[in-house]
């Protein structure tokens, strides 16, 4: 599996996942509107925060020593077996804290605790979703991405079925709902799927705990669990303070814009995770890591550079499509929001070496630092130049990070 037919692929699902988001988005442009949009977005946050932690923050663990231990069955058998052990552990910790905290969480994410039942329905569907993710970083290591991206386009129709019923029904409350029980849904849609597997079987989770498995892991765990907080954390900080300064509805046009870019560098994103990761753990000449890194380059860059530019052109398109008329103040965001949407998987390109050689140090400084700047920036720029400023600090720190990554990784290829 190369990069080109892995892009291909991962296309197929992205595009299956943008028409899904399409339609969820219309849904909640309709029925919620811009400030139901900015209170979902800060619960999705809150969401990842909280999904990353009880995870264990392993699973790039996972995926990389599968790739690794690939010929070798015992070490397999020992790395999932701790693995799942892990899973279940972290799962069980951060379920009871839901049940304990539901109402204190409630109120500090939605400022009353009328929503608190959300965090309870959580606490009981967070296993699966745990599990899931668990398995579907297995499948990436083991590098088949054609079961791996079959799975995930039929949770993301399973997902768009029953999240848009739900908005439909319950407006905001369904929305949430939603959001915390789809894992019930797709994780029967794995388990299916796997049912007849030639190497995912019950018996390679079986082995005993293996101290020095779960050692290797927790370096990924810290990563992992840094990601998690600081970036859904910064998000929350620049949120918050739109809304403060502006109103929860430019949170929500924020809120849009950023959806936007996300979802269409989804298949860059899919196609990095789904391949580079697993590609560059296994490479050690730092010739042949030169010449993976300017075929990414050569292919990549490119490629979001077109869609990036095609996405600012239909711009109306996207308002008609995904929001509606009452989101056109997003539309000062788009420009630089692109720009910097190139620079980010510019930079990103190069940031995978820091997970695929598990530099955990360099990886943990480097998102604290920049998640703090994203923060910064975004507050200092919304003051000098009003909301348009929100997609000025966006392209600087993904240029300042860039830059950064250059001069943090070049020991890798020379």
């Amino acid at each position: 599996m190369n990069l080109v037919r892995t892009s291909i692929l991962s296309f197929i699902a992205t595009l299956v996942k943008m028409i899904a988001g399409l339609i969820i988005n219309k849904a909640i442009a309709l029925f919620i509107g811009p400030g139901g949009l900015a209170v979902i977005g800060q619960f999705q946050n809150v969401s990842t925060l909280i999904q990353t932690v009880a995870q264990g923050g392993i699973n790039a663990g996972v995926t990389k020593y599968t790739a690794e231990f690939n010929a070798e069955e015992a070490r397999i058998k020992q790395l999932w077996s701790t693995a799942i052990k892990l899973t279940v552990t972290f799962t069980t910790i951060v379920s009871i804290v839901l049940l304990i905290s539901s109402k204190q969480i409630s109120y500090y994410v939605f400022n009353t605790t009328d929503n608190y039942f959300i965090f309870i329905i959580f606490a009981f569907t967070l296993l699966l979703f745990t599990v899931n993710q668990l398995l579907l970083s297995i499948l990436n290591g083991l590098k088949q991405i054609k079961t791996f991206i079959t799975i995930n386009i039929a949770q993301s129709v399973c997902s768009l079925l029953f999240t848009s019923l739900l908005i439909y029904l319950y407006h905001l409350e369904g929305a949430l709902v939603a959001l915390v029980t789809n894992q019930s849904i797709v994780f029967v849609i794995l388990l299916w799927k796997l049912r007849n597997h030639n190497i995912i079987s019950l018996e390679k989770f079986k082995d005993k705990w293996q101290p020095a498995q779960a050692k290797v892991l927790f370096k990924y765990s810290l990563m992992a669990l840094v990601t998690a907080c600081s970036l859904p954390l910064s998000q929350i900080v620049v949120r918050d303070y739109i809304a403060n300064t502006l109103s929860w509805k430019y949170a929500g046009y924020w809120q849009a814009m950023t959806y936007i870019s996300t979802t269409y560098l989804t298949v860059i994103t899919v196609a990095l995770a789904t391949y580079y990761l697993p590609r560059l753990s296994e490479i050690s000449d730092k010739l042949e890591l030169k010449r993976e890194i300017y075929n990414g380059y050569k292919l990549i860059i490119p490629f979001v550079s077109i869609l990036a530019f095609a996405v600012y052109m239909l711009r109306d398109l996207a308002l008609w499509l995904l929001f509606t008329p009452e989101f056109k103040p997003m539309f000062v965001l788009f420009k630089w929001q692109m720009v910097g949407d190139v620079i980010k998987i510019a930079a990103w390109l190069i940031s995978y070496l820091m997970l695929a050689k598990a530099m955990t140090k360099t990886f943990i400084i480097t998102e604290i630092l920049f998640a703090i700047s994203f923060s910064g920036l975004s507050i200092f720029f919304l003051n000098v130049f009003g909301f348009v400023g929100l997609s000025y600090a966006f392209a600087a720190n993904y240029f300042l990070y860039f830059v950064a990554m250059i001069i943090l990784m070049r020991k890798h290829f020379y």
